[in-house]
């Protein structure tokens, strides 16, 4: 039974063993792709370092010392580590698929120089559907990684697209996690919505609108229903999602009815889906991803360096929960999720 604790929480969580299952790494061959930052992207990006008080591009290449240290200082003994965003859904097969191996290759030799530090989740060249398969089936198989994350939309084409089904069919047949993870809105939305206001596009709103969204259609596409062992991961306590589930299944249930599925949406969250509360330092927003999933499908994670571990850490020792519940998020959940 969930246990809510409320008054002081004692300092008692460092002892507590903590994994995160969403932080971030680049290659330099993908650094050397993005164009020079220039306008709002360029404030973003300054401001997002002032915040958490390091260069997070500098930070992002860093398989080794640096992080190892940081996480260290926070109390985190292990990092599942994934290609940052937009990684390789940003580009089309010519340049995704041997960036997708490039970055495999080098997460797989971090993680053989620090087994018990580091795991990894695959990255997946998706503008190559059948290619994106294999790579999944080599990085399970061969390199022993715990499953896949896929940034969102490929360049406007979305995971509901029947071409994209053998991935999720090969992802049941391994059993293991597709990690669905933010992108920058599809091009028609950008302009539709953001354009001039750029700003929110990204972490502070565009990311969950988008994520929240490409998991509706999902569900609405049947997804779940030809596939009822897959198994995905939202991060930031759901991309929304927990806050508006009884709204949403309110207003959806006839339409998936009408629409031959078998489930409503809460139904399909909650059977199919973890969360992690990567960048989302909320207690009150946690307590209702909790109240709402049930404690068994929430994973703590930071989502460095995009996020700090020491902000993450700071949120995790004010979680308002009893040993067994705070365990389970700690590093519980995570096991089971992945076998790690």
């Amino acid at each position: 039974m969930l246990s809510f604790q409320t008054g002081d929480i004692p300092e008692r969580r460092t002892g507590v063993k903590v994994i995160t299952i969403e932080d971030h790494f680049a290659t330099p061959r993908y650094q050397d792709l993005i164009p020079p930052a220039t306008g709002w992207r360029a404030r973003n990006l300054a401001d997002q370092d002032q915040r958490v008080g390091y260069n997070i591009a500098e930070e992002l290449q860093d398989l080794g010392e640096s992080r190892l240290r940081a996480m260290d200082e926070a109390g985190i003994d292990l990092q599942v580590i994934s290609f940052t965003s937009p990684g390789c859904q940003n580009y089309e097969a010519d340049i995704a698929v041997p960036m997708a191996r490039e970055a495999n290759e080098r997460l797989c030799q971090a993680i053989a120089a620090h087994p018990d530090r580091f795991a990894g989740f695959a990255a997946l060249p998706t503008a190559h559907a059948a290619e994106s398969v294999r790579e999944l089936e080599r990085c399970v198989t061969r390199l022993g990684f715990k499953g896949a994350m896929i940034n969102g939309h490929t360049r406007g084409r979305y995971l509901d697209d029947r071409e994209y089904w053998g991935l999720f069919e090969c992802a049941q047949a391994l059993d293991v996690p597709v990690y669905l993870h933010p992108t920058l809105p599809n091009p028609a939305a950008m302009k539709a919505y953001f354009e001039g206001y750029e700003e929110l596009a990204r972490a502070a709103w565009g990311f969950a609108v988008e994520t929240s969204i490409h998991f509706l259609r999902l569900v609405l596409a049947g997804v779940f229903d030809a596939f009822p062992r897959l198994t995905l991961v939202l991060g930031h306590l759901g991309e929304g999602i927990p806050f508006a589930l009884d709204r949403l299944n309110q207003h959806t249930y006839l339409t998936l009815r009408h629409r031959g599925l078998k489930k409503n949406i809460a139904e399909y969250l909650r059977d199919h889906v973890y969360v992690t509360t990567s960048g989302n330092f909320s207690v009150p927003a946690f307590m209702c991803t909790v109240m709402t999933l049930g404690i068994d499908r929430v994973v703590f994670s930071i989502d460095w360096p995009y996020e700090s571990n020491r902000m993450g850490m700071d949120f995790f020792r004010k979680l308002p929960l009893g040993e067994d519940d705070l365990a389970k998020v700690a590093h519980r959940n995570a096991e089971r999720l992945l076998k790690l």
